[in-house]
């Protein structure tokens, strides 16, 4: 603890001068564009926001694995041969793209480029839809040599993991936690019937059970330690209903009133915030708030008809949130990126202040494991450039 004071002494005094500064509460939309084509779609946001991935339709018709930036725009993938690619993963800093082309499931990196991670043992066909904050743990779906088709969790030392199924067949996987030990999906049960659920290698598959009166189920995302898993509930008469799933809390509805249909994709690191599709578009849902519809709290910045129709993914800390909506300057279907401006930058306790306390949660937790809400560059541990986030904006909100 010495050492740790010590640190955090020789860092305040350095950076006593920021400690007045403060930082404007800036929100942006920003319109990716497309290759060229007619339409693009965002699935994936590294954690400061830099970094979108999905998959555009370029003008041949073909739809490419995207990675975009803000100094280089979007970036065509590629593919390992064919013209099929695309991208529904990407890792906490960026540098690691998941996705599928050519029948195989990819993992892309700027000095490898993209990775065929193969198939089950004398399979033919995978496609990756998840990774692991560090990039390590890819998962998705591949078909084995019974031509089934089974969740998988790859690692670069152990290879594709076939996750099986605990009473039926098939499996897919869509979501993993930040250090890859907690893997969500859909798997059917043994009398044929869709259910979302939560895999550990300690545990096994686990399912979470339907939404009183629904007799189907997936999940699609997972928040940091694997906690809390979102997706959607349906019924025979096509009413899909989003949910959050907790252990002791079980599958929570996120009652919609006047919609029939919607569906959580994404969930911040601590599981509090979630982001999906409704009949009325892109939403946000908070326990505080309950489902906010994107197009209204963000109607200043959607101008001449533009709306959020779907949001696929939420940065870790819950600021950034990326899917597709209509651009009606250019009258497409485009990928788009959100900046909510919240939470502030170093606001550790998301209190919309950063003062103390978000000091001493970095210091108390300095050292420790990261990929938690004191990591705040999300590099998964808590250190120097923590600390410093939050000197330099303190004062920010107060």
């Amino acid at each position: 603890m010495c050492y740790t004071q010590n640190r955090f002494n020789a860092l305040l005094s350095a950076c006593v001068m920021s400690l007045i500064a403060t930082a404007g509460w800036s929100q942006s939309l920003t319109w990716l564009g497309t290759l060229g084509g007619v339409r693009s779609k965002a699935y994936g946001v590294s954690a400061d926001g830099s970094v979108v991935v999905g998959w555009d339709l370029n003008a041949a018709g073909q739809r490419r694995a995207f990675r975009w930036t803000a100094a280089g725009g979007m970036q065509d993938l590629g593919t390992p041969g064919g013209d099929w690619s695309e991208a529904y993963g990407v890792s906490a800093d960026g540098a690691v793209v998941v996705g599928g082309s050519g029948g195989r499931a990819f993992r892309w990196t700027a000095s490898g480029g993209m990775q065929n991670l193969g198939t089950l043992p004398s399979g033919d066909w995978s496609w990756a839809w998840g990774v692991s904050a560090d990039g390590a743990v890819v998962v998705g779906t591949a078909r084995n040599a019974a031509w089934q088709y089974r969740a998988f969790r790859w690692t670069a030392a152990g290879g594709m993991q076939d996750l099986g199924t605990p009473g039926g067949d098939p499996s897919w996987a869509y979501g993993v936690s930040a250090d890859g030990a907690v893997v969500v999906g859909m798997a059917k049960n043994a009398v044929g019937k869709w259910r979302a659920f939560r895999w550990t290698a300690a545990g096994g598959t686990q399912y979470l059970g339907t939404l009183p009166g629904d007799n189907g189920s997936e999940a699609w995302g997972v928040s940091a330690d694997g906690a809390v898993v979102v997706g959607y509930s349906y019924n025979t008469r096509g009413i899909y209903h989003a949910f959050r799933w907790t252990a002791s809390g079980g599958m929570q509805d996120f009652d919609t009133p006047g919609d029939y249909w919607s569906a959580a994709y994404g969930v911040s690191a601590d599981g509090s915030v979630v982001v999906g599709k409704s009949v009325n578009d892109a939403f946000r849902w908070t326990a505080s708030r309950g489902m906010e519809d994107l197009n209204t709290t963000y109607a200043s910045l959607l101008t001449n008809g533009s709306r959020l129709v779907e949001a696929r993914a939420i940065s870790p800390d819950g600021r950034y949130i990326v899917g597709e909506g209509y651009n009606a300057a250019t009258r497409r279907y485009e990928a788009f990126l959100l900046d909510t401006g919240f939470p502030r930058r170093g606001d550790v306790n998301r209190n919309g202040c950063v003062d103390d306390a978000d000091l001493l949660q970095v210091l108390f937790a300095f050292g420790g494991r990261g990929y938690r809400n004191e990591d705040l560059n999300w590099d998964g541990t808590v250190d120097d450039a923590d600390l410093l986030e939050v000197l330099f904006n303190f004062g920010s909100g107060c």
